[in-house]
């Protein structure tokens, strides 16, 4: 069986970069409203030490908070806002770079939609829906039913999230057949600071869990 990948998000400082030096992707969240926002020049700091692929998280970006990220090092771009088809499309043209479509997920019509919506996306990064009330798109903690993923599976490389943690990762690896996950509240200690020891139980339940 091919190894699990992991991407450990919200990185904000170097212990909790050095924690996550195993992952094979780290996020770096340029959404001003999260509690794990890094401007971009802090970022590149971070990222000029990264060993994993150095993505940027984003909602509804302009050109130029994109163009900063990019310039501080990033190599994907992960959208969680109302981007079009049409933006994801100028940015992957713009910017020669991956682009991951986050999307909340509540039922088997949120894949349908997403796979109708954004066919040309590199990748879907399946969520839960957020709260009702709030203004940020994720890192709420909050799993979705996994069994819709059995009722409707997706048709491109895709990542799991959503309430993710070293304790339930294991299981949601089995119910879902997940390659690649993705952890940001669940490895905290309080929103927006890691916990550098929940990260390495994360990995490892995510690599070599067993029911």
């Amino acid at each position: 069986m091919a190894t699990v990948r992991v991407k450990i998000c919200g990185i904000t400082d170097a212990a909790g970069l050095a924690a996550a030096a195993e992952a094979d992707a780290v996020g770096f969240n340029f959404v001003a409203t999260s509690p794990r926002y890094v401007p971009p020049a802090h970022a590149a700091s971070l990222i000029a030490a990264a060993r994993a692929l150095p993505v940027g998280v984003f909602a509804d970006p302009d050109d130029a908070l994109v163009e900063a990220a990019v310039a501080a090092g990033v190599r994907a771009l992960q959208l969680h806002g109302r981007e079009s088809p049409a933006r994801i499309a100028a940015l992957k043209n713009r910017f020669g770079l991956p682009v991951w479509k986050a999307a909340g997920i509540a039922s088997a019509h949120d894949l349908r939609a997403l796979a109708r919506d954004f066919p040309h996306a590199d990748a879907w990064l399946l969520d839960a829906r957020p709260p009702a009330g709030t203004d940020r798109t994720g890192g709420h903690g909050q799993p979705f039913d996994w069994a819709i993923l059995a009722e409707c599976s997706p048709a491109k490389p895709w990542i799991l999230a959503g309430g993710l943690n070293p304790g339930n990762v294991a299981q949601a690896i089995r119910r879902t057949g997940a390659q690649f996950v993705d952890v940001a509240s669940g490895v905290e200690e309080a929103p927006g600071v890691k916990s550098l020891a929940k990260i390495r139980a994360f990995l490892r339940e995510a690599r070599h869990g067993r029911p």
